[in-house]
């Protein structure tokens, strides 16, 4: 296969969502006015992953390479090195404050590297890995809320993070896989952390807000409050339970099954008629047969309200229930059931909306679904945290301005720490 030979362009970014039911692989351009055009993408079906996690490593790497493969033929750029999606039941979180002295009584970028080192400093079970340290609020001398806390004045800085662990073994199968395509890892982001990227607002973030992301084989939740995360966990219950249990109770095969959920799923038998018939392929070469779809539909509403169940009490658990003002977004492949928002709105008894990508241009259309969020959101995460990604054109437009080089320098110090 012929693809064009030439060096990655400082502002493509590329995103990869390696995940339980499909491979997703987007190429985006970084405008100048900080948008992303995405210029090309691909997809392939998961065949070697269970709950996130990698259990065969030649199926994993054959459907990340049909993936890019699809994506550089359209975009016509090579890939080199890529952001990849990371989630499964191995990933942990929790919360943790660091404190130092304040170098010279103002603070630096060293003093606030080293209150989130010292933030860090806390026993992890030897299995894990520390995958990402997010700053909730800095505080000097007692005086708290402070987000970018370079340049003012103090004695002691403290800092509050959010800080995700996952398994060594599992980041590093993962990275191996993507190695094997000749690729190179720029980082690891947890997949919820990346959605959120592409379909929160900044006012959701600020009032409250809990992202919802159904997957394949997992669900993933990210809680923002006062702009910065604040509590994220996973659920083992997702898409591919749901197919599962259609499968079983229709005595269709596995295939069968994943088709009939996309094209009749339903989550609320009072929006679907009870005249309305499906049919339903049979196992082996018996004739295929004519089921109501209230039958599939009295299949999927329990597993659904499960999973939105299990996920209030998560919010119960962790205090914040009441602490969400703007409500639930649901996003991934498996929010798109007709009937979920509505049934999330019964059980939460708060807003629910379906969280879409935002700010994207080029190849809108295809990426525009809750589907493609997390593919969307590791380009928009790479843009923000990698120094890669700062646009060549600026840089070229303005050689002799040193200030406006200096803000470039600074406002990627603000955003990686």
């Amino acid at each position: 296969m012929a693809r064009k030979q030439q060096p990655t362009e400082s502002n493509i970014v590329i995103g990869l969502d390696v995940g339980t039911s499909k491979i997703a692989a987007v190429i985006g351009k970084v405008q100048p006015d900080g948008r992303i055009e995405v210029v090309g993408m691909g997809t392939h079906p998961s065949k070697g992953l269970k709950k996130g996690v990698v259990v065969n490593i030649d199926s994993t790497v054959e459907s990340i390479q049909r993936a890019i493969d699809e994506a550089e033929r359209m975009s016509g750029i090579k890939a080199e090195s890529v952001s990849v999606g990371i989630a499964g039941s191995h990933i942990g979180s929790f919360n943790s404050n660091g404190m130092v002295a304040i170098s010279n009584h103002e603070v630096r970028e060293e003093d606030v590297q080293r209150v989130i080192d010292a933030a860090k400093t806390i026993a992890i079970p030897g299995d894990q890995e520390v995958l990402h340290i997010l700053p909730q609020e800095f505080m000097i001398d007692n005086q708290g809320g402070i987000r970018e806390p370079i340049g003012m004045s103090g004695v002691r800085l403290e800092a509050r993070v959010h800080m995700v662990t996952g398994s060594v073994s599992a980041a590093q199968n993962i990275t191996k896989c993507v190695e094997r395509c000749a690729l190179k890892v720029d980082n690891l982001i947890l997949e919820q952390l990346a959605s959120s990227e592409a379909v929160l607002s900044e006012d959701e973030k600020e009032l409250g807000v809990c992202l919802v992301d159904i997957g394949g084989g997992t669900t993933d939740i990210a809680i923002f409050q006062n702009g910065a995360i604040r509590h994220s966990a996973v659920i083992p219950v997702a898409g591919d339970q749901v197919t599962n249990d259609i499968a079983m109770a229709l005595r269709t095969p596995k295939q069968a099954a994943e088709d009939i959920k996309k094209k009749y799923a339903c989550a609320l038998p009072q929006l679907i008629s009870k005249d309305e018939d499906i049919e339903v392929p049979s196992v082996g070469d018996r004739p295929a047969r004519c089921l109501s779809r209230h039958t599939l539909v009295e299949v999927i509403e329990p597993r659904y309200e499960e999973l939105f169940q299990l996920i209030q009490a998560e919010l119960r658990r962790t205090d914040f229930e009441h602490k969400i003002a703007a409500g639930i977004v649901l996003t991934g492949g498996s929010s798109l059931v007709e009937g979920a928002v509505e049934l999330a709105e019964e059980v939460f008894h708060m807003p629910v909306r379906l969280g879409y990508p935002m700010e994207v241009m080029g190849l809108s259309e295809e990426v525009n679904s809750p589907a493609f969020a997390t593919t969307v959101g590791l380009l928009m995460y790479a843009k923000e945290h990698q120094p890669t990604a700062l646009h060549s054109e600026d840089v070229a437009a303005e050689p002799l301005d040193k200030t406006s080089v200096l803000n470039k320098m600074k406002n990627w110090f603000s955003n990686s720490f």
